[in-house]
């Protein structure tokens, strides 16, 4: 993964902020969204493509779009920063492959140990029967 040519197919757009605010959230539009085409990215190989597709299939539009948002902050530079270094954290995340799992032999010694503890309370309730003579 090259972050450089990744970071250049980033499009950014600001857009005025909701919610509560005053006059500020009024006339500044400090609300930043992040786009970014996973289907025509030259930056990642196909494989990357691929594994981003089966990860991201419920964050990707029909487009194939990845759209992140933000406006914590009320400046667009801080935004775009925090947005920015959310994507990369995303991409870095979902591009580790996990590790297959390995299935482990029961050991002998639990298998002795719970027939044992069957056997014995086989026992117990043999022993609470009336006699039989």
């Amino acid at each position: 993964m090259k972050t450089d040519l990744i970071l250049a197919e980033l499009q950014f757009k600001a857009v005025r902020s909701s919610g509560a605010g005053g006059q500020n959230v009024n006339k500044v539009s400090s609300k930043v969204v992040l786009t970014f085409d996973l289907k025509n990215s030259k930056a990642l190989t196909e494989e990357e493509k691929e594994l981003l597709f089966k990860k991201w299939v419920a964050k990707l539009t029909s487009e194939n779009l990845l759209i992140l948002n933000c406006d914590e902050d009320r400046s667009q530079l801080r935004n775009k920063d925090i947005v920015t270094k959310r994507f990369l954290e995303l991409i870095n995340k979902s591009l580790i492959v996990p590790k297959k799992r390995k299935a482990t032999k029961i050991p002998r010694s639990v298998i002795e140990k719970r027939i044992k503890a069957k056997r014995n309370l086989s026992e117990i309730k043999q022993n609470r029967r009336k006699p039989h003579f």
